[in-house]
């Protein structure tokens, strides 16, 4: 019995020290820029300027589907597999769009980086871009993301849109900012384009 209580408490620190590694590693990642220009009490009203982004496309049509094979071909990419055998650093957040005919998985790529100066990549379905800047709203949740937790954040990041007459541009997308095996300070949002004015 004293053995087993030795060894949880063992796993335990162990546990609590790589978690702790993992949070710091993941606050030390080059995170995308953007400027919060209005706070509410349910979301905020961000600027995002323009960046550029390694994205594939996909046919499936749920959060586990495109986490698995979109994430696995974009790191591929950032991991090497492209015409100079480049290792690119790993920046947050990563982007999906998830819709009913097309998804997408974008990462961020670090910003000394443009279309222009990136390596092309050795897998024609990662397309390298460049987004236009645009007024988001945003609404952040902690923990793991699933497709019922997705639905229920987008209909509340709706509903809050609609009582500030705010109107939403396109498609509603979830962005992540933490590897699958950190299990502590988890980070997710879900954004959508709004028409905005300064």
């Amino acid at each position: 019995m004293k053995k087993m209580i030795i060894t949880l408490l063992i796993v335990l620190v162990i546990l609590t020290v790589f978690q702790s590694f993992m949070v710091a590693s993941t606050n030390n990642i080059e995170k995308q820029p953007y400027r919060v220009i209005k706070k509410e009490k349910e979301f905020e009203i961000r600027y995002y300027p323009a960046a550029t982004f390694a994205t594939i496309k996909s046919n499936v049509n749920t959060y586990r589907e495109l986490s698995g094979s979109g994430f696995r071909k974009i790191a591929g990419y950032i991991f090497g597999n492209n015409e100079s055998s480049t290792k690119i650093a790993m920046t947050s957040p990563v982007h999906m769009e998830i819709g009913k005919e097309e998804s997408s998985m974008s990462f961020v790529m670090p910003s000394k980086y443009s279309v222009n100066n990136l390596p092309k990549p050795n897998d024609s379905k990662v397309e390298i871009h460049e987004s236009k800047p645009e007024y988001v709203a945003a609404i952040e949740f902690g923990g793991y993301v699933n497709d019922a937790t997705l639905k229920r954040y987008t209909e509340q990041l709706q509903k809050s849109l609609e009582s500030h007459n705010i109107k939403p541009i396109g498609h509603y997308r979830y962005l992540g900012y933490n590897p699958p095996y950190q299990l502590i300070n988890r980070r997710n949002e879900v954004i959508v384009e709004i028409e905005w004015k300064e």
